[in-house]
């Protein structure tokens, strides 16, 4: 009976914290007199690593850029983080596991902070849009493996 618990799998959150967070406004306050429209860049990326055995930390991390014209509104960017105990899964469930379901988890908190900072800031929140963690995934995955064949990605 021991046995088989020692080996039942084990997926357990530790603890979800907001690794970094930072907001620039370099020109405040001139830019904010502006009565134009500011275009947002969104850009988000996954990291995961193993801290100690069968323990991992998944980031999320998004970076917000907002101009008007050539000019920064603001530039936030912020990293969500977990710590994930994860033992005894087949090794080709882990990677699917830290780039799909992890993400999933701390997604939600990024995007309270982000709207959070970006209120605090005296602008209207940006809310992040809701993000398919798995076709991220096998987008990365198809990527990988093109590289790894030598495909040379079309250019448009």
């Amino acid at each position: 009976m021991a046995e088989t618990q020692a080996q039942a799998p084990v997926f357990q959150i530790q603890r979800i914290y907001l690794k970094e967070a930072s907001l620039e406004q370099p020109n405040s306050p001139g830019i904010l007199l502006q009565q134009e429209q500011p275009q947002v860049d969104i850009q988000l990326g996954v990291d995961g690593s193993n801290v100690a055995d069968g323990i991992y930390e998944v980031t999320v991390t998004a970076t917000v850029h907002t101009r008007v014209g050539d000019k920064t509104v603001f530039l936030v960017e912020a990293k969500q983080a977990s710590i994930f105990e994860i033992r005894n899964l087949p090794q080709d469930q882990l990677p699917p596991i830290m780039g799909i379901a992890c993400p999933q988890i701390v997604y939600p908190y990024l995007r309270g902070n982000v709207a959070d900072v970006v209120q605090r800031a005296g602008f209207p929140p940006v809310h992040l849009a809701e993000i398919n963690f798995q076709a991220m995934y096998e987008q990365q995955q198809a990527q990988q493996t093109a590289a790894a064949n030598g495909a040379v990605p079309a250019i448009q």
